[in-house]
């Protein structure tokens, strides 16, 4: 398992769960993100849930680039990307209100799942980025979530370059609505969860619904068809290639 789930009270707090790895995510995880927010979302008493990192480096470094670059087949890399949408999807969806508590690095597929919470509370010491473009591909979520948050350019900036961002930044720019000491990052989450599931959860959940509602899905498409061209490139190859062997990449734009 990738991940597990605390229950306390009306409020569950869903931990990616492998600190050794910096809570990368591997292939089983969308699965079990999906299938845990449909029980919390059946159990008829969560009203509220938390998203989290275990350990204290990272709520996910993203994705497990090596897992990647097992998928040589074109079919597979479109159903795998399908998946991540799928899953990133279902926490946009979800009826829950969803917190992320960031306690540190939030990179690629982990930024992506904070863009697609409802609230982001970060850690001092946390760092966000969007790095997809050093191994030839591109946050297919993010591309399409974060410039409601932080607006076109910043999201082309931290996109073209890879750029990290600090706790602060991430603040002033919209990707994170609180900033809070590290050591009181998940009582503070804990604190605005429960304030929130004591509120009305149909009045919740159908105001979620309204922000979310211009938000076109038909986007996910044309996202997962970019991603599943670019996976089939030379410079994606490579760059998933360097990465493993821990080398700079060479890309020829092919």
């Amino acid at each position: 398992m990738n991940i597990r789930v605390e229950s306390d009270d009306a409020v569950a707090t869903l931990t990616i769960d492998d600190p050794a790895r910096l809570n990368a995510m591997g292939r089983t995880f969308w699965p079990e993100v999906r299938e845990a927010l449909a029980r919390l979302e059946s159990d008829g008493r969560t009203r509220a849930l938390i998203v989290t990192g275990a350990g204290e480096k990272a709520f996910s470094a993203g994705g497990d680039i090596a897992s990647f670059a097992s998928l040589t087949d074109t079919a597979a890399k479109r159903e795998f990307q399908r998946d991540c949408m799928r899953t990133f999807a279902a926490v946009e969806e979800s009826p829950l209100p969803v917190i992320a508590a960031v306690n540190g690095y939030a990179m690629g597929g982990g930024c992506e799942l904070a863009l697609a919470c409802d609230i982001v509370i970060a850690a001092d010491t946390a760092t966000f980025g969007m790095p997809e473009t050093a191994v030839g591909l591109v946050p297919g979520f993010g591309v399409l979530r974060a410039p409601s948050a932080i607006g076109r350019h910043w999201t082309k900036l931290l996109m073209f370059t890879g750029e990290r961002v600090d706790a602060a930044t991430a603040l002033r720019i919209g990707l994170a609505q609180k900033v809070v000491p590290a050591a009181s990052l998940m009582d503070t989450a804990r604190e605005l969860a429960a304030a929130i599931a004591a509120k009305a959860p149909l009045a919740i959940a159908a105001g979620k619904g309204l922000v979310n509602r211009g938000v076109d899905r038909g986007e996910f498409d044309h996202s997962t068809a970019a991603l599943t061209a670019l996976h089939a490139t030379d410079d994606a190859a490579e760059g998933i290639a360097a990465f493993v062997g821990k080398r700079a990449p060479t890309f020829e734009g092919r």
